[in-house]
C-alpha cells in the first residue's frame, strides 16, 4: 500500500459513529410473505455505512426502551469512544402492555416509560454524551398508522378490540399518545440545543405516509427506511458535510 493510500485509510478511520435505538434502527420490518419480523438488509443504518467517513456501529436492539438503551450506551460508549451518537427512542417507551389491558381494561395502565422519566432520561443521555466529548443527535419518531396498530395489538379479535377500546376511548388516541412522546423529543432538543433530524416531518410530507409503514402500523417498511436514510443524509450534508466521504454532500444525488 502506498503512503497516500495509508493516509486516506487512516483519515477514514478517524471518525466513529454509533446508533443507539430500538427495532426501527435495528432494521426490523414485518415480512408479510413469511408472517414474521425480519431484519431488512438495506435498512437506513446499513445504507449509511458506505456514505460516511469512518466506522458506524449499530447498537440498536429490538424492544429497547430508553432505560434499557441508556444502560447499554454507557458501557458501549466507554468502550468504543465514538465521536457522534444518533439517538432513536420512543416507540417502545410510549407503548403499553396490551395483553394486560385486554385482561383488565378498567384498571390503571402505564406505558413502558412514563412521560417524566422519558424526558429526564433523554436529558441525562445527552448530558452523559456531552461530558464524554461526544455529539448527540436526536431523531424524531416516524408516525404510526393508528388503525393498523390497533388491529395489530388486538390481533383482530373482536373481544380484545372491545376491551382495548374501553381503555383508549378512540383509536385516534394511539396516534395522539405517540405524538406526545415525539413532542417531548423536540422539546428536549430545543432546550438542550441538541441537533435533531426530523424523521417524522419527512414521512408526513408524503401524500400518504401509511404506505411507508409495515402492516403492524409502527415499523417503517423498506421504502420507509429509504425515507429515513434520505433525511439523515440530507441532515449530514447540510450540518456536518465534512463527515461524508466526498465532503460535498454529493452522496445525496446518488439515488
Amino acid at each position: 500500500m502506498h503512503q497516500n493510500e495509508n493516509h486516506s485509510a487512516a483519515a477514514e478511520l478517524e471518525y466513529k459513529y454509533m446508533v443507539s435505538g430500538d427495532s426501527i434502527s435495528k432494521g426490523v420490518v414485518y415480512d408479510e410473505s413469511r408472517s414474521k419480523y425480519v431484519i431488512l438488509e438495506d435498512n437506513y443504518v446499513s445504507l449509511l455505512q458506505g456514505k460516511l467517513k469512518g466506522a458506524l456501529r449499530n447498537t440498536a436492539r429490538f424492544g429497547n426502551t430508553l432505560l434499557k438503551g441508556f444502560g447499554n450506551l454507557k458501557r458501549d460508549v466507554l468502550k468504543e469512544k465514538p465521536d457522534m451518537v444518533l439517538i432513536e427512542y420512543g416507540g417502545n417507551d410510549c407503548d403499553f402492555h396490551w395483553e394486560e389491558i385486554v385482561d383488565n381494561p378498567e384498571a390503571e395502565h402505564n406505558p413502558k416509560t412514563d412521560f417524566p422519566a422519558f424526558e429526564s432520561m433523554l436529558r441525562d443521555m445527552i448530558d452523559f454524551l456531552r461530558t464524554q466529548g461526544i455529539m448527540p443527535i436526536l431523531m424524531s419518531l416516524p408516525p404510526l398508522n393508528a388503525d393498523s396498530y390497533f388491529k395489530w395489538v388486538s390481533r383482530n379479535n373482536p373481544a380484545s378490540e372491545a376491551n382495548i377500546m374501553k381503555f383508549l376511548g378512540s383509536v385516534t388516541k394511539i396516534y395522539w399518545w405517540q405524538e406526545r412522546y415525539n413532542s417531548t423529543i423536540i422539546r428536549v432538543a430545543e432546550s438542550t440545543k441538541t441537533k435533531i433530524i426530523d424523521v417524522r416531518g419527512a414521512f408526513l410530507q408524503q401524500p400518504d405516509y401509511t404506505e411507508f409503514i409495515c402492516r403492524d402500523g409502527i415499523h417503517p417498511n423498506r421504502a420507509g427506511h429509504r425515507i429515513i436514510y434520505d433525511k439523515v443524509l440530507e441532515f449530514i450534508s447540510s450540518s456536518e458535510p465534512h463527515l461524508l466521504l466526498d465532503g460535498k454532500g454529493q452522496a445525496l444525488h446518488s439515488r
